[in-house]
């Protein structure tokens, strides 16, 4: 795999300090890579799956969304490339308390670990065709994980009815916030 001269360098030297402050850089645009996360979250470069799984976490802590575009980034150059669901999948989770008091901590394919609460919100979007639910998780910085089917099962395990804007709804408590599901309505349809 050839990656832009300067890249690699430049991202190593940031990590070596802790997680690259991207959220701070804005860089000049330098136009589009050929990269791809596909919606299962294999990484594509060039149209081949990038299999080392160091290169693939490098890249993910690089990564920038801004409005519905997404970039690479490093102090020097901003790089976009192509998302096609969200560019994380959350392929597990663990439970810690119950009620109000649960807090459910999600675990991404590229390591990244986040606790769902007010700043890490669970959305369920229902297929407007299908009917079928994708689940995603707030990450970081707009970035989200679409959570896997088999996390998905497991959620519902735990889930429960709650009243939520004047409705009850079948959803998930994490970090003292509700986060609805589906409508309790519907789960006898």
């Amino acid at each position: 795999m050839v990656v832009k001269p300067g890249i690699v360098e430049a991202v190593q030297a940031v990590a070596k300090k802790g997680p690259p402050p991207v959220h701070l850089w804005n860089p000049p645009y330098c136009g589009e890579m050929d990269m791809r996360i596909a919606r299962d979250g294999t990484w594509f470069h060039e149209g081949t799956p990038i299999g080392r799984a160091p290169l693939v976490k490098m890249f993910s802590s690089i990564l920038k969304r801004e409005g519905d575009k997404f970039f690479l980034v490093t102090p020097v150059e901003k790089l976009g490339i192509v998302v096609e669901d969200a560019p994380f999948v959350a392929t597990d989770f663990s439970v810690a308390g119950e009620g109000a008091a649960q807090v459910i901590t999600f675990t991404t394919h590229v390591g990244d670990t986040v606790a769902a609460g007010p700043e890490a919100p669970i959305r369920v979007v229902r297929d407007a065709g299908t009917d079928e639910p994708a689940p995603y998780v707030m990450v970081r910085a707009g970035l989200e994980a679409r959570i896997d089917r088999k996390s998905f099962y497991r959620l519902v395990e735990i889930g429960v009815t709650e009243r939520h804007d004047g409705a009850e709804w079948f959803g998930l408590w994490s970090g003292g916030q509700f986060f609805p599901m589906i409508p309790a309505a519907d789960l006898t349809g």
